[in-house]
């Protein structure tokens, strides 16, 4: 009785730790200032099959995460991990606005609320970003404000 109790309190122990360390993770991304809240998904190549006639883009593949302003970079981090480190970082001068548009289908579950979806090109890699409208807004803004002499392309 006595081991299984211990047994219990050490995985509840082990359980509030890693919570704590997962708070713990998100405020630290968020010290330095200038994050938004920002799902992303790989979008597919443009020369794969389109879904068939008035289907809407599926849900799936979204990655919920916090993005961050750094110089001329923005840094994903996901935000269900525990890696220090952004999963990806998106240099300025490289990417190109495709478009926007409004989640459709299946999308609006996967995604906030108030998300606007952008259509994006980052070296050659076609992505999606979903972010609230306030937040594209500023990010619109951040890349026309790119220095002289840099090339932005926004749609």
């Amino acid at each position: 009785m006595i081991l299984a109790l211990q047994v219990g309190f050490s995985v509840i122990a082990a359980a509030l730790l890693g919570l704590f360390v997962f708070g713990l993770r998100r405020r630290l991304i968020q010290r330095p200032g200038g994050t938004f809240d920002c799902s992303m998904r790989l979008a597919p190549p443009e020369d794969a099959e389109p879904p068939a006639a008035g289907a809407a883009p599926g849900g799936k593949g979204w990655v919920y995460g916090v993005s961050r302003y750094n110089g001329d970079r923005v840094e994903w981090f996901r935000v269900f991990s525990y890696a220090p480190r952004p999963r990806r970082v998106l240099d300025r001068p490289a990417i190109e606005v495709l478009g926007r548009r409004d989640p459709q289908g299946s999308e609006e579950l996967a995604l906030l609320s108030d998300a606007v979806v952008l259509s994006c090109r980052h070296r050659g890699t076609r992505l999606e970003l979903a972010m609230s409208d306030d937040a594209l807004t500023g990010f619109l803004a951040w890349l026309e404000a790119a220095p002289p002499g840099q090339r932005v392309n926004v749609a």
